[in-house]
This record gives C-alpha cells, sequence and structure tokens, in this order.
C-alpha cells in the first residue's frame, strides 16, 4: 500500500514565506504558498505585489516520514501543531484558496472570531448538524447550548469542530 502524501503547514522566520517555498521546491518537494495581490501606493506610483497570505505560513505536501527532512530546511522553524500533532490541512482547502486568489485581489485571511452567545453549527461527531450557541470558550474547548426535545445540552467541542452561523 503506497503511503499517502499529505497537506501540513510549516512556521517560517518572518518574512521568508516565499525563500522557504523556494527552498522546498528545490529539494523536489511540492510546496505552496498563497500570494495575494496587493495594491501598495509609494509617493510616485502604484505597484501590484505579491504579499504571501498567511503571515510566516507555507503549505507542503508530502509523506509523514518526510518532516524531518523539511525541518532541516533554512527559514522552517517548525510545523504548525494541532492537538499535539502537525495540523493536516485538507485537499479541497487547499484548492478553495487557491481559486479564491485567482479570482479576488486584496484579499484578508482573518481567524474565526468566536464569541460567547454566538450562533454556531457543529461539523463534527455525535452532534453533527446541530445548531446551538456559545455558552464559554476556554483554551481550544467551547461550550455549546444545543437545545433539543425540550432539554438544553451543554456539550464541550474542539473549536474545530463548530463554524459561526
Amino acid at each position: 500500500m503506497a503511503v499517502q502524501k499529505k497537506w501540513y503547514v510549516v512556521y517560517t522566520k518572518p518574512r521568508w514565506e516565499k525563500k522557504v517555498h523556494a527552498l522546498l521546491t528545490e529539494k523536489g518537494l511540492i510546496s505552496y504558498c498563497p500570494l495575494n495581490k496587493v495594491r501598495k501606493k509609494w509617493s510616485d506610483r502604484i505597484k501590484t505585489i505579491d504579499e504571501p497570505l498567511f503571515k510566516s505560513y507555507v503549505f507542503i505536501n508530502i509523506k509523514e516520514e518526510e518532516q524531518q527532512k523539511v525541518r532541516m530546511i533554512n527559514g522552517v522553524l517548525n510545523f504548525v501543531y494541532w492537538n499535539g500533532k502537525p495540523a493536516i490541512v485538507k485537499e479541497k482547502e487547499i484548492d478553495t484558496i487557491r481559486k479564491f486568489l485567482n479570482e479576488y485581489e486584496d484579499v484578508q485571511a482573518q481567524p474565526v472570531n468566536l464569541q460567547p452567545d454566538q450562533a454556531v453549527i457543529v461539523q463534527r461527531g455525535l452532534l453533527m448538524n446541530h445548531h446551538g450557541r456559545i455558552r464559554q470558550l476556554k483554551n481550544n474547548k467551547v461550550e455549546v447550548l444545543i437545545e433539543s426535545l425540550g432539554y438544553t445540552l451543554v456539550a464541550s467541542l474542539e473549536k474545530s469542530n463548530i463554524i459561526p452561523v
């Protein structure tokens, strides 16, 4: 059985995203540094430049055993971790970023800001597709109130398992 490659995210030195992307590509690895077309105004002209969409992040498509090789690349500080393991990004999410950047300029990437009493939908797990309200936020855990059958269920979920409505 062939080991499947997955998309990971590496954390780079500040302003090294393009350099790290070039170094990874030089080593024969598939990497992606999403570049955003941004108009910059100087005193004498306006110029469109390519800036990394995600500051200090580069996506890399590798097999799990290639992680050490990637860590040795100049400018790579580490992998981005989620729940104690290197974070894996779905292929369709990479495709969505590519399509979005092809269609739009001056794109801004902003983290989802969850607030108490905000309406959300559970994306994964036993309560998948249930609507609820955020009761409390603690680190990566969110307490969500789900009203069902005349009862209020309070579930402690990972932030990644819910989306704002």
